[in-house]
Formats: C-alpha cells, structure tokens, sequence
C-alpha cells in the first residue's frame, strides 16, 4: 500500500510531508507505514485518498476495474467561476484606476499597450494565485475535500 502512496507522491510532485500538514495526518505515521510497523486507519487512508483524488480501493492497492482514479475532483483550492468573476472585476477596477489621471509611465517614458497588456497579466496572474494561496491558507480542514 505504501508503494502506491509514494507513486502519488511522485506523480503529483508532493512531498510526504505536505500531505501531511495538508491532511492533518502526522508526519510520524506516514513514516511507521513506510516502516510496516502501522497501517493507517481507514479514516486517515480516506483522507489521503482525497487529497490524491483517488478511491481508498485504489489506494489500498485493489486492481480490480472498480478502482480508477477520480480524474475529475479539483482540489478544494481550485478557483471557483465566482472567484473568476470576483477576479475579472477587481482587475478591471484596478485597469481603470491605472488609467484615470496621468498615463501609465515607466523610467519616464509612457507605457505602450503591449506593455500595458503585459502588466494586465501580471496582475492578473498575481490575483489568482493570492485569491489560491488564501483558500490552502484559510480553509477550514473539515472542508478540505
């Protein structure tokens, strides 16, 4: 079971420890599984399977067809069309209030509108992953899913 375990860890590029600071599951359990000396409970193995994304009968090394991955769960950070929407408005206000008043100018010379669309990405780009970073920061665990 292990095995398979660190094959997700592999494939989705994540540490054993960020699982389990992700998860609430300790870090001295991930290591006595590796060991053989436990084997988590299956409320634990539930919790890993989800984070994964994968059936516990997936997890628990059960080949059978009826174990595939669940491809389709986003994590429970994933941005949601609300936060799209939210996103979309707060750029444009913040295009606007770029605009109002004097031109955009950078090193004294007046932005172009490629440079204006490269700052609109960047800024964009800077909203979305604030908008990720304070969903894994301030979602409750029980909501983790």
């Amino acid at each position: 079971m292990y095995e398979i375990f660190e094959e997700l860890l592999e494939k989705h590029n994540v540490t054993a420890y960020r699982v389990a600071k992700e998860t609430g599951i300790t870090t001295a359990t991930f290591t006595s599984w590796k060991q053989g000396k436990y084997t988590p409970k299956q409320d634990k193995l539930q919790k890993i399977a989800d984070y994964f994304g994968v059936t516990l009968d997936y997890l628990m090394g059960n080949k059978d067809g009826s174990a595939l991955i669940c491809e389709d769960k986003a994590p429970y950070y994933t941005l949601s069309d609300k936060d799209n929407r939210d996103i979309a408005k707060e750029l444009e206000r913040m295009m606007e209030e770029l605009d109002s008043g004097t031109s955009l100018a950078f090193m004294g010379e007046p932005m172009d509108e490629e440079d204006r669309e490269l700052l609109r990405i960047s800024l964009e780009n800077t909203l979305r992953m604030s908008k990720e970073m304070a969903k894994k920061k301030f979602t409750p665990k029980k909501y983790r899913k």
